[in-house]
């Protein structure tokens, strides 16, 4: 964790992909909020917001407000819901992925072109749409955050077609870094270990992915949710303003074994 001190504090930043509590955007959320950020949370539909309301309310989030990727009208009102109240945006977490569970369960041969397009809608265009409407409201500049894994680089087990997605995800970090660094725009991917978290558990064989992990790593246990957050923190801030175009791994060194 990061120490409770306010290098965030005056900044405005707005975190996408809150499941529950134990959620990595849910980590990194507290980490903003320890640090001194005002936020603005989303949640996917009603029966998600039971879920995220108890985080929106640990962190003091200023706005909560619905948001499904795929529905232009939800992120433009949550778009203007934060240039009325704020008047600008320092940071964004992206922190969204899905895939059917046929095409995630099966081989990248034989994945369906619909669960391909969904896929690639969902966890990466969707950044492009964000980045999109946070770009006039980062005046001073910002960061754009967003959540990768290392099967984005190495083919892991079971990870299926999300290996190709979360590469697509990458690559187009990086090319919006290069277009929005005139505007002092950073743009990063962070790329944890495996957690277990909800969304991960989607998985399949997800338990030996776990252990896995827990053998290869050199430092031989899993990361923690504070441990991601504490890096999405840190990248947001002042602390980081030459950092973009990168993918930063906390894995306990998993990446490199």
């Amino acid at each position: 964790m990061l120490p409770d001190t306010d290098f965030l504090a005056g900044k405005k930043g707005l975190v996408v992909g809150v499941a529950n509590s134990h959620s990595i955007a849910a980590g990194c959320a507290q980490a903003f909020h320890a640090a001194g950020a005002q936020l603005a949370l989303t949640y996917l539909n009603d029966k998600a917001q039971k879920f995220v309301q108890p985080v929106a309310d640990s962190v003091g989030a200023d706005i909560l407000l619905p948001l499904d990727v795929t529905d232009d009208a939800q992120m433009d009102a949550l778009f203007e819901t934060i240039r009325e109240d704020w008047g600008t945006l320092d940071f964004l977490l992206h922190s969204i992925a899905f895939c059917p569970r046929e095409d995630l369960h099966g081989r990248v041969t034989d994945c369906s072109r619909a669960g391909f397009a969904q896929a690639m809608d969902i966890s990466v265009h969707s950044l492009i749409r964000l980045a999109r409407r946070a770009e006039p409201l980062m005046t001073n500049g910002g960061t754009l955050l967003t959540l990768s894994y290392h099967g984005a680089e190495k083919v892991v087990d079971h990870y299926n077609i999300m290996g190709p997605v979360k590469a697509a995800l990458e690559s187009t970090a990086r090319y919006l870094s290069v277009e929005l660094g005139p505007k002092n725009i950073r743009v990063n991917a962070l790329s944890p270990g495996p957690l277990e978290t909800r969304a991960a558990s989607g998985i399949d064989h997800f338990d030996e992915l776990i252990e896995d992990a827990k053998a290869r790593a050199p430092l031989h246990r899993l990361t923690t949710i504070e441990e991601v957050g504490a890096m999405a923190a840190c990248l947001v801030s002042d602390f980081a303003r030459s950092v973009s175009g990168n993918t930063a791994y906390i894995d306990g060194g998993n990446h490199v074994v």
